[in-house]
């Protein structure tokens, strides 16, 4: 089977490659849910994604959607500078959730589909940290509007739960829905 990634993601693209996964990439544009229950709106985002990339024979398709929720409400991806410095000084100091919603659809239709969720916790961070990391630009494009696999990681104090899910990809919940996408006879 060929594992099809419904993404642009470079994080997502990294983390198979690390494993030696074996994928192609089909990205798709779709319309996000960002209201709601965060575990359902991951979950449905996902959908979405591994739907809009559609299973040909011989594949299965990948969809992922990465969110930060404090409660019920989310976190989506800032769209500018100011948005992403109030986002990070809301979170500072607080315990987060990052949630994946994970998607694998076959070309039959069926479709597996699981939710992994990490718990994150902020420094109590000063407004000069925070100034400094958002001239980083890295909040760009991000959920929650930090990268911890990358400066991002000076705004943490603990995290419980899968790392990777916080990147991006939550590999544990993956493997557990598709054993076989690790090739363990090499």
């Amino acid at each position: 089977m060929t594992l099809v990634l419904a993404s642009r993601s470079p994080q997502r693209r990294a983390i198979l490659e690390q494993l030696g996964v074996a994928f192609v990439e089909r990205p798709v544009d779709v319309i996000e849910e960002d209201e709601g229950v965060p575990v359902a709106v991951a979950q449905e985002n996902a959908l979405r994604k591994a739907l809009a990339a559609g299973a040909r024979e011989g594949e299965i398709v990948l969809g992922v959607d990465t969110l930060v929720a404090t409660e019920l409400e989310i976190w989506g991806k800032p769209p500018n500078a100011q948005a992403a410095h109030e986002t990070l000084r809301r979170l500072a100091g607080r315990t987060h959730q990052v949630i994946s919603g994970v998607a694998l659809l076959r070309a039959n239709g069926e479709v597996q589909s699981a939710t992994a969720t990490t718990e994150v916790t902020f420094r109590d961070v000063g407004e000069p940290l925070l100034q400094w990391y958002v001239r980083r630009g890295e909040w760009e494009g991000r959920a929650g509007g930090y990268a911890i696999q990358g400066f991002g990681a000076a705004l943490v104090e603990r995290i419980d739960g899968d790392y990777l899910n916080v990147v991006g990809l939550p590999i544990a919940t993956l493997i557990h829905l598709w054993p076989a996408l690790l090739d363990l006879s090499t």
